[in-house]
């Protein structure tokens, strides 16, 4: 059983959030402590060493970030509970983040519980956070992509491809490297866009800077010489993707 402290400063949602983990995942995680500010988050990660934080960004007296700064006690699974924007929810994905979104879904809840317990190796690594994006809309540079050995920073610039095969996900990075993730396609769609990536296939999503040609027979060549079929479904946004790029 998973030990588990809940950090936010609303009364109401610290009990919401215990009474859903008991009807979610009653044998398996038992709430030990509570926080609502950052210098008793702080005291109690630090005191209780637990094995799963849920913690809110907004607190008394700061952020979840800052708690994740000052705190010497690492070796947690971090899940946060957010209301928000879909902005933030980005750099979400883009540092490899657990969280649930407010008002909390009970199956959500559970379903992310369970992919922690699938991955009970992918501690997250807090000294490679990604900052949040400053503007609504903005992109970083770099992504987080988890693995069992490690949390790989990669440059968005650097990469080729992605190829998805059933639950995981393939990125072919310049210099010939690889690295597999145990997420679907679906869920880098979502954060690698137009104009920079697109998805040209069921299986397959782009860097649009690393075509070098497109046959009649709907085939992309791509500067690592590999090829990535395109659907008829996405000829047309394709076609304009790359009438905007000249221009």
């Amino acid at each position: 059983m998973y030990k588990a402290v809940i950090i936010e400063d609303e009364y109401h949602l610290r009990e919401a959030l215990s009474l859903l983990l008991e009807m979610a995942v009653p044998e398996k995680v038992q709430i030990v402590g509570y926080a609502e500010g950052l210098p008793d988050a702080v005291t109690l990660i630090d005191r209780l060493k637990p094995d799963m934080v849920f913690m809110d960004i907004e607190l008394k007296n700061g952020t979840g970030f800052e708690v994740l700064d000052l705190i010497k006690y690492k070796d947690f699974h971090l899940i946060f509970t957010t209301a928000y924007e879909e902005y933030a929810v980005r750099a979400f994905k883009f540092n490899a983040i657990d969280y649930v979104l407010k008002p909390i879904d009970p199956e959500e809840l559970k379903s992310t519980i369970e992919r922690i317990e699938n991955n009970r190796k992918n501690q997250m690594h807090f000294n490679t956070l990604l900052p949040l994006p400053a503007e609504p809309g903005s992109i970083p540079e770099r992504i987080i992509l988890p693995t069992q050995e490690a949390m790989h920073v990669v440059k968005l610039k650097d990469i080729i491809r992605c190829e998805t095969s059933g639950s995981y996900t393939t990125f072919f990075l310049e210099n010939n490297k690889k690295i597999i993730v145990s997420k679907p396609l679906k869920h880098y769609e979502e954060i690698l866009t137009p104009p920079f990536f697109m998805r040209v296939h069921q299986s397959h999503l782009i860097n649009v800077s690393f075509i070098i040609s497109y046959s009649k027979d709907g085939i992309i060549t791509l500067q690592d010489r590999s090829t990535v079929p395109l659907s008829r479904a996405n000829r047309e946004c394709f076609f304009k993707l790359l009438k905007n790029e000249q221009e």
